[in-house]
């Protein structure tokens, strides 16, 4: 099926276009990493990107995400022109519209579990009680709410997971990108993991784009893409 075709047929219903992006280009110095990706994901599906290190997999990401920029070409993320944002404005639709989700979960170690879940809803000005209320409310849906007063030292590799995925979740993006989020999770919370992203899109619609070397989550996706040389393969 041609990739510009795909957001009309997602389970059989016409979806709309959450991500889409037009003949990406990036170099670092001589080094070509992306080659031209075109690539529309539609609202609410799961997409796993998989390839041999290399291939340009954490790259595309992070210039979906908006933490790189292409040297050519257009991101769009719910009609949005994110490429053309800068400053404060590209921060801000950053913040309120992307949620990520690392392999090394990223936690701050001198806050709290529930700190760091607020930490974005606070850089976007929100109410310090109306964060901490909708921390608590993902905690707690995420079975880390018996954590809230721990530092991360303090936490298991899975609980320090979730709580990265509540920090993901406390703007209620439209869009989560995760990178390699099972790789440093054991089998059994790989598993969980893998599980709650799927009962994440059910109870919120959010669009996921995973980069993984983990066969079973990346089978288990709506639809996986494979990255060679710079490039998604046919």
């Amino acid at each position: 099926m041609p990739e510009s075709d795909y957001n009309c047929t997602l389970h059989g219903i016409r979806q709309q276009s959450m991500i889409r992006t037009e003949g990406i280009y990036k170099s670092y110095g001589s080094l070509p990493v992306l080659k031209g990706i075109d690539l529309t994901i539609s609202r609410g599906e799961i997409v796993s990107i998989v390839g041999a290190s290399g291939a340009g997999k954490t790259t595309l990401l992070q210039i979906i995400g908006t933490l790189d920029r292409p040297d050519k070409g257009n991101v769009y993320i719910n009609d949005t022109n994110v490429t053309a944002l800068q400053g404060k404005a590209l921060s801000q639709f950053r913040n309120a519209s992307i949620g990520f989700i690392f392999q090394f979960h990223q936690l701050l170690p001198e806050f709290t579990a529930l700190e760091n879940v607020c930490m974005p809803a606070w850089i976007g000005k929100k109410n310090k009680a109306t964060a901490e209320a909708r921390a608590r409310e993902l905690m707690a849906f995420l079975k880390v709410d018996h954590r809230l007063q721990h530092k991360p030292s303090e936490l298991s590799g899975g609980e320090q997971q979730r709580v990265a995925v509540a920090r993901a979740l406390i703007n209620e993006p439209v869009v989560i990108l995760a990178d390699e989020p099972s790789g440093n999770l054991d089998s059994a919370n790989a598993a969980a993991l893998h599980d709650l992203f799927f009962e994440l899109r059910e109870r919120f619609n959010q669009t996921f784009v995973i980069v993984t070397h983990n066969e079973m989550l990346a089978n288990r996706a709506d639809r996986k893409l494979l990255m060679k040389d710079g490039l998604i393969a046919p």
